[in-house]
């Protein structure tokens, strides 16, 4: 077995002096585990926490989750985005439930075979639930390895992937892998953060070649962002005496299997009255009486800004469109809406 890195001894006497006290740690309930890292991917602790609190109570194990319907789920996570995440993890569930015989998988190999479960994601759970040597690689433990090694090679690229694996794997510490993951990620969590860092602080100086170099700001780099896409979207609220009427996203895109009002999406900034004489929406509705026009709003997903507008419509007749079903105004907190909808919902 390798010696320990002393760069892992530092690592582990400090997560021990300053670890903040989480309900997924001092746990090794796989379920749990994997359920906490599928909430934080993409959400900070302080977001990712209730969420993860609300899934175990109404989900205590994997089993649970597996026979849920997938609308409950949905509903759930309402408000955390990336919805990918919810629908994976559901289908995660259901794999366990018939391929494992409800027991939670315990390789990395037959971990990472999950839905929605990449490398960092089964080197967690393999090292915190089953204490096995897989070094986990997150966004913080790429900032704290690009600093130690003053290394630019951009952590979003093939290269950078394979080098910062390699970089961790050589600081593990195989006697206790679990307790060297938990130190990294959440020492870059709280001293070795992206701004303001407790250089002079840190347990680690003598170590850092970028704190050496005065190279800590520049680090880590990170190849181009991705071109933003716009997008323009006319929500139509139908009224019918004390109901409203909704659908549910099913195209590969955004919020799949959400639910939504109407939509007419255009390609830029559109006047309200043209999407008024909407052709389809005359289609839809002959006798319309507009209520409100809302103002434009602006809602930011990490490759998409989206413009909304909201128009609510009373309307003479139930309306009869396969993709669009009635619900009472006063139960629509009952089923899953995107936040760019719930906002508005609680708006009115």
């Amino acid at each position: 077995m390798p010696q320990t890195h002393p760069i892992s001894d530092k690592l582990i006497a400090w997560y021990k002096k300053h670890k903040r006290d989480l309900p997924w740690r001092n746990i090794s309930d796989p379920y749990k585990i994997w359920l906490s890292e599928i909430i934080l991917q993409q959400t900070q602790v302080v977001q990712g926490l209730n969420y993860y609190i609300k899934f175990t109570e109404t989900f205590p194990t994997i089993i649970d989750l597996a026979n849920a319907p997938e609308d409950k789920v949905m509903r759930l996570w309402q408000g955390l985005g990336y919805y990918s995440r919810a629908r994976n993890l559901h289908a995660a569930a259901k794999a366990v439930k018939i391929n494992h015989n409800g027991q939670f998988p315990n390789t990395y190999e037959s971990i990472k075979e999950l839905k929605g479960v990449g490398d960092y994601t089964a080197a967690a759970v393999a090292s915190f639930a089953f204490n096995l040597p897989h070094a986990v690689v997150d966004g913080n433990v790429y900032r704290v390895l690009s600093r130690l090694f003053n290394t630019s090679t951009p952590i979003n690229s093939t290269q950078g992937k394979k080098e910062f694996q390699l970089l961790a794997d050589e600081l593990l510490n195989h006697k206790q892998p679990a307790l060297h993951n938990s130190a990294i990620m959440e020492f870059g969590a709280l001293w070795c953060k992206p701004q303001n860092p407790k250089c002079e602080e840190c347990p680690l100086q003598e170590y850092c070649l970028a704190y050496e170099k005065n190279t800590i700001n520049l680090l880590p780099v990170k190849d181009k962002k991705i071109k933003i896409k716009t997008r323009y979207l006319h929500y139509f609220i139908f009224n019918y005496k004390d109901n409203v009427y909704v659908q549910k996203r099913t195209g590969k895109d955004i919020w799949q299997n959400l639910y939504e009002f109407y939509l007419i999406e255009t390609k830029e900034v559109t006047d309200p009255e043209l999407i008024l004489k909407n052709k389809n929406l005359k289609k839809l509705v002959k006798d319309i009486n507009v209520i409100s026009i809302t103002t434009e709003k602006k809602h930011i997903l990490s490759h998409q800004h989206l413009y909304a507008i909201f128009y609510e419509l009373k309307i003479k007749k139930p309306i009869n469109f396969e993709n669009l079903r009635q619900i009472k105004r006063d139960k629509l907190s009952s089923i899953g809406f995107p936040q760019l909808i719930i906002k508005y919902i609680k708006n009115k």
